[in-house]
This record gives structure tokens, C-alpha cells and sequence, in this order.
């Protein structure tokens, strides 16, 4: 009988252990990246935020358990952030002013996968985002548009000092895989974390979408 209980037990161990995977990958792709800020920040006639058109590149480890289940962690590196366009007044003067504010960002992504088929799955996480540099840069047009009135401020002014180091997104995404190892994802991040360390709240949501290559496997 033990011997009997020894062998299924071997038996059972082989099973699970063959229905896991682990596979590590390189992935890149396209971010659209979006800031808000809280309306009690803004002390301006008129404002209105653009996207940053960036991208996004690193590494990723999956583990599946069985069939249906699995998890990733990735490192990816992207220079998130986004624009933002005023349009402003003081003593009878107006002007506009074009902001583009860059994060570099280190992602640390966490997410639980669901496969609905054996190429298709969905994902449910959150990103961890570590803001290493914190850029800005403005020009201020006082003419409105008339050329030969803009004044250009500096490339690349630092304002790491003014920002929060933490950026927690969660997010949900969906991935299609080739037998061949090629993957196609997309996902969205939705920012929670306020980057502003003055009044007000400032967040950062960025929409990821690219390609990638898993390699390993048992």
C-alpha cells in the first residue's frame, strides 16, 4: 500500500509539474501617454492637456500554472508624461504657453493572466512605476501664433525635486500569442498616484501597445 501511495504520489508531482511553465521574453512598443491635473491647480483663463506619443522597452518572466492561469513581472523603460497648452492673460497681455513635461519612467508591471484559449489571454495588474528624471520644457508664444514672437525657455529645465518618485498604475490588458513564441499586447494604465509634491493633483495614464518574443519553456 505505501508503495502504491508512492507512485501516485510521484505520478501527481510529474502531472503538476509538467502542466508549469516558465518562459522569459523582450518586449517594446508604442505609449500614449496623458497628465491630468486637479482643476484646483489651475489659476489660468483657459487649459487643456495633450498626449505624448513615446515608447516603451524591457523584459518580462512568465509562469503558467496549468492551462487556464498564470503571472508576469516585466522591466520596462519608458519616458512617459505628456503636453500641456495655455492660454493666459496679465495686465491686458496675452500669451500662450506650450509645457512638455517627460517622466523617466522604470516600469515594474505585476499581473495575473487568464488564458481564454491557448493563444489568447487577458491580464489584470498593476504597474509600479520609479520616476528617475523629471524634465520640463516651455515656450511662450506672446504673439498668439504671430510668427517671430516666441521665446523658448530652456531645453531641458530639472524638476525631479518638484515630483513624486512613485507612479502606481493599475491596469488591464490583453495578449495574443504565435506558436512561435511572437506576441502582440496592448494594455491600459490607469495613474492613481498624485506626482505633484505642491497643491493640487497630478497623475499620469498611459496606453501601451506592442510586440514581443517569449523564449524557455518547463
Amino acid at each position: 500500500m505505501k508503495r502504491l501511495l508512492l507512485i501516485a504520489a510521484v505520478a501527481v508531482m510529474g502531472v503538476s509539474l509538467q502542466a508549469q511553465e516558465t518562459r522569459f521574453g523582450a518586449k517594446a512598443g508604442y505609449s500614449f501617454s496623458t497628465i491630468k491635473v486637479d482643476e484646483a491647480q489651475d489659476d489660468l483663463e483657459a487649459r487643456s492637456t495633450d498626449p505624448s506619443h513615446t515608447f516603451y522597452i524591457g523584459g518580462l518572466v512568465e509562469h503558467k500554472f496549468g492551462d487556464k492561469f498564470g503571472i508576469q513581472g516585466e522591466l520596462l523603460y519608458s519616458p512617459l508624461g505628456g503636453k500641456e497648452d495655455r492660454n493666459a492673460s496679465e495686465d491686458d497681455v496675452y500669451f500662450r504657453e506650450k509645457t512638455k513635461i517627460t517622466f523617466g519612467t522604470l516600469l515594474i508591471p505585476v499581473s495575473a493572466k487568464y488564458f481564454i484559449t491557448e493563444n489568447l489571454s487577458v491580464s489584470l495588474g498593476a504597474s509600479f512605476g520609479v520616476i528617475l528624471s523629471a524634465k520640463q520644457k516651455t515656450v511662450v508664444d506672446a504673439g498668439i501664433g504671430i510668427p517671430g514672437l516666441e521665446l523658448e525657455g530652456d531645453d531641458d529645465v530639472d524638476i525631479k525635486d518638484d515630483v513624486n518618485t512613485l507612479n502606481i498604475a493599475p491596469f488591464l490588458g490583453a495578449e495574443f500569442a504565435l506558436e512561435n513564441g511572437l506576441f502582440f499586447d496592448a494594455r491600459y494604465n490607469y495613474g492613481i498616484s498624485d506626482l505633484s509634491k505642491s497643491d493640487g493633483k497630478v497623475t499620469n495614464s498611459f496606453l501601451q501597445v506592442g510586440v514581443g518574443f517569449k523564449f524557455g519553456g518547463n
